[in-house]
């Protein structure tokens, strides 16, 4: 059967929206989006509108919108004086810190697509995710200059941006102040950019008080432009940028505004804050806490180093926050921390999780010290992010992922790209505004998860009830979900074969009580001699820290297909 005609038979089984019914009051079947309508306008906008109110808060000090206005303008202005393009890439390589909160606002105000980068890559997926972009400039904290100084001249990176910890800590009205940072230089390592006639490395403080010397020329953005690139794994174990328009991450803003504001609408009073300890590199903070929350006029709290559980529970200390996006081992580690349970949440109306599964444990637990429920909800880089989220005013855990929000249709299909009945099992299948263009540059790889009406294949199992609610009950791929990240064992397995003590490997899934999963590798020897320690520090010179793998066993042998082909699906029944 051709695509046109699974498209035709799919749709003519396609059910009335049936989770409508099950809508909180206030929240729209679908939004009104401007089809002309960009995050420059956004963003701008929030600048003018919330002005006098603060953008974000980091380690104790606060920059408002209009500082974040006046700062972005500037570096923009310097990126367009160094030749960056309408179009270009221009990769952040950063922690939550108010500088990443300028660049964001700074690269798409040039005209520019973001590329969000993990600040904490090795060299060589830095290189891949750099090259393949073609980022021609790149912000990028000095803490993590030494990785970018081993592949930058095997990159197209002409300009170099570096930030400073303490860089904005020290901006009191308008000026660059000198502030106490000789304690955080201490945690800088040793770098040595090479400087040649082509490439440029410029403080992020001289850069933008040299762009304050210059105009920013406007540029015609619109809503058909890339606005980010958000890379994800891929089953050929290839990194791939997520394309998403300036269009799609609106479109999300609209809907996730439409979903949360009837309830943060209830708390009245003072600015909202919204407690960004995601980091800002993953979609779901990006959209929802830097994006929504401008739109939205609140301040974000930035907490760069989220995994200091007794740091961040000294920075909430001082605030009473209004929303909390987090993932399920944070939340879990703060309800179990008797600091935190002291805090003031009496103005706390949501807390959103996503990125990983909600554990009824620590919703239970979350909500018993908080009193306020954890909503769980779904998306995916390919979605902006988000898909799916159960009512904000249920304080009952479901189990589930929600329903799929305004504008979005989820449909359940088999194989043949049929929709299933309800309570079946079938490939969760996405379609709405959010959605992506495609994969950057991947043609193919795109083609491969759109359907020829418009879906999304998430590559997700899951079912769907008579009301519309989605729970998933597993994956089609063979991805493994550490702590809301997404590890493709493809990547994992190429990258162990190149060692010369391995003959052959295969890594899985486990189930790990604080991650989620953890990435276990079974390994034969090629040399004997080959330990785990051997493999441990292969591991941590090539993969970022939630890739690499918690658990090593070696075996005779793997078990494979009678066309020879390793049986992951084996291992994890074993």
């Amino acid at each position: 059967m051709n695509n046109t005609a699974v498209a035709d038979r799919a749709a003519t089984t396609t059910p009335v929206r049936p989770w409508l019914a099950e809508y909180p009051e206030g929240v729209p079947a679908d939004v009104q989006i401007d089809p002309h309508l960009t995050l420059v306008d956004v963003l701008e906008t929030a600048f003018r509108q919330h002005a006098k109110r603060d953008a974000c808060a980091c380690m104790g000090e606060r920059l408002t919108f209009a500082e974040l206005d006046r700062l972005s303008q500037d570096l923009a202005a310097w990126l367009q004086a160094r030749g960056i393009e309408r179009g270009a890439r221009v990769a952040l390589m950063m922690p939550n810190l108010p500088q990443y909160s300028v660049a964001i606002a700074a690269v798409l105000r040039a005209g520019c697509a973001v590329v969000n980068v993990n600040p904490l890559y090795t060299p060589r997926e830095l290189e891949h995710q750099l090259n393949d972009s073609g980022a021609q400039a790149i912000v990028v904290l000095e803490n993590f200059a030494t990785t970018l100084e081993e592949v930058i001249e095997r990159t197209s990176v002409r300009h170099v941006v570096l930030a400073g910890m303490g860089d904005l800590l020290g901006f009191w009205k308008g000026r660059f102040v000198n502030f106490a940072v000789r304690h955080l230089k201490k945690m800088v390592p040793e770098y040595r950019l090479p400087l040649d006639e082509a490439r440029t490395v410029t403080r992020f403080t001289d850069a933008c008080e040299h762009g304050s010397r210059l105009s920013l020329r406007r540029v015609d953005v619109n809503a058909d432009d890339v606005a980010f690139l958000q890379y994800t794994g891929g089953t050929t174990g290839v990194s791939k940028g997520a394309t998403l328009l300036h269009r799609n991450v609106v479109a999300n803003i609209v809907q996730t505004e439409a979903w949360f504001k009837p309830m943060l609408d209830k708390v009245g009073g003072s600015q909202l804050i919204v407690v960004c300890a995601l980091p800002m590199y993953h979609i779901f903070a990006l959209t929802i806490c830097y994006l929504m929350g401008a739109r939205l006029g609140m301040m974000n709290l930035l907490i760069p180093n989220p995994r200091d559980i007794a740091g961040l529970v000294r920075t909430l200390q001082d605030y009473r926050i209004n929303m909390f996006p987090a993932v399920n081992t944070l939340f879990n580690a703060l309800a179990n921390d008797a600091a935190f349970a002291k805090l003031d949440f009496s103005r706390l109306v949501v807390s959103n999780g996503g990125g990983m599964a909600v554990q009824e444990a620590t919703a239970d637990l979350w909500l018993k010290v908080t009193g306020c429920p954890i909503v769980e909800g779904y998306g995916l880089s390919e979605t902006s992010p988000v898909a799916t989220s159960n009512r904000v005013d249920s304080r009952k855990f479901s189990g589930t992922i929600g329903l799929p929000i305004s504008s979005t249709e989820i449909a359940i299909r088999d194989e043949a790209g049929l929709n299933v009945s309800a309570g079946m099992p079938g490939e969760i299948c996405i379609r709405g505004p959010q959605v992506m263009a495609g994969y950057w540059q991947r043609p193919d790889e795109t083609a491969a998860v759109m359907t020829a009406d418009g879906f999304f294949k998430s590559g997700d199992i899951g079912v769907m009830d008579e009301r519309g609610l989605v729970r998933i009950v597993d994956r089609k791929k063979d991805m493994i979900l550490v702590s809301g990240f997404n590890v493709y064992p493809t990547e994992i397995e190429q990258v162990i074969n190149l060692h010369p003590g391995v003959l052959e490997c295969a890594a899985i899934g486990v189930p790990d009580s604080r991650s989620g999963e953890a990435v276990k590798l079974f390994v034969v020897k090629k040399d004997v001699s080959l330990s785990e320690d051997d493999l441990t520090g292969y591991c941590r010179q090539n993969f970022t820290a939630y890739k690499r793998p918690k658990l090593i066993e070696f075996r005779d042998e793997l078990p494979k297909s009678n066309v020879g082909k390793i049986l992951r699906r084996a291992l994890r029944t074993q």
